[in-house]
């Protein structure tokens, strides 16, 4: 009995550390500010283009962050990107307590366009539950990995179970993801999604990167994949 708690509990701990700690880390670590009355106003315009039915937002200035967390565009640092700060937007949190981060640079130094293809990109993790699936996965991984150390089953079972946990955990992440970027799509159109990204990229100074060998077993396929099948399904919607 003792034995099965404990795996329950690493499983549930590295789920909400997945799912909950972003905010924590955000709140303690982030130079963090509410929206001004003109930067509130202007985000809900671009929220509701975007379909983001977030309410909560922090916004954070530039200099304030590492940006080395998982966003829907990845983060950008300023590089050739004509004097942009560093863009970054991502949600974070489970349902009903979910908070939108974005840089001082979102509402600053990028058009509309972009605002709302990285806003509408969001939108659709939020619809996928891309986080929550994230969280889940890694929460099984963790779970099954504490099973073979305490010897919960055999060595040989339990790495079995890792590898085949793993496979689907990486084959469907990839199936949300672009779902999510299929929702982003329906919103604001495929070819403004992809303009985004690829926006950003150019703040960043970085080719949108696409799959090889080293990609394989990445959850998040690569930002240039995206691209390519948002360019597809924009020029099949023409």
């Amino acid at each position: 009995m003792f034995t099965v708690a404990f795996l329950v509990g690493v499983a549930v701990v590295g789920f909400l550390a997945v799912e909950v700690g972003p905010l924590y880390a955000a709140d303690r670590f982030r130079d963090l500010r509410e929206p001004n009355d003109g930067e509130r106003k202007r985000l809900a315009s671009l929220r509701e283009t975007a379909g983001l039915d977030i309410e909560r937002v922090a916004i954070e200035t530039d200099g304030g962050a590492t940006g080395d967390e998982e966003t829907a565009d990845g983060a950008a640092t300023n590089g050739d990107g004509a004097g942009i700060g560093r863009v970054d937007i991502a949600v974070r949190g489970p349902p009903g307590r979910r908070v939108l981060f974005l840089t001082e640079s979102v509402l600053d130094g990028l058009d509309e366009d972009v605002a709302i293809g990285l806003l509408a990109a969001e939108a659709g993790r939020v619809e996928t539950y891309y986080g929550e699936f994230r969280a889940v996965s890694i929460a099984a991984v963790l779970g099954v990995l504490a099973a073979i150390v305490t010897v919960a089953v055999p060595f040989q079972a339990g790495f079995a179970s890792l590898v085949a946990v793993a496979l689907v955990a990486f084959w469907v992440g990839r199936r949300v993801q672009y779902a999510a970027d299929d929702r982003a799509a329906d919103a604001v159109g495929a070819g403004r999604v992809a303009d985004a990204f690829e926006r950003v990229a150019a703040v960043r100074g970085v080719e949108p990167a696409r799959g090889d060998w080293s990609t394989w077993f990445e959850v998040q396929p690569p930002l240039g994949d995206r691209i390519a099948a948002l360019r597809e399904r924009a020029g099949s919607d023409d």
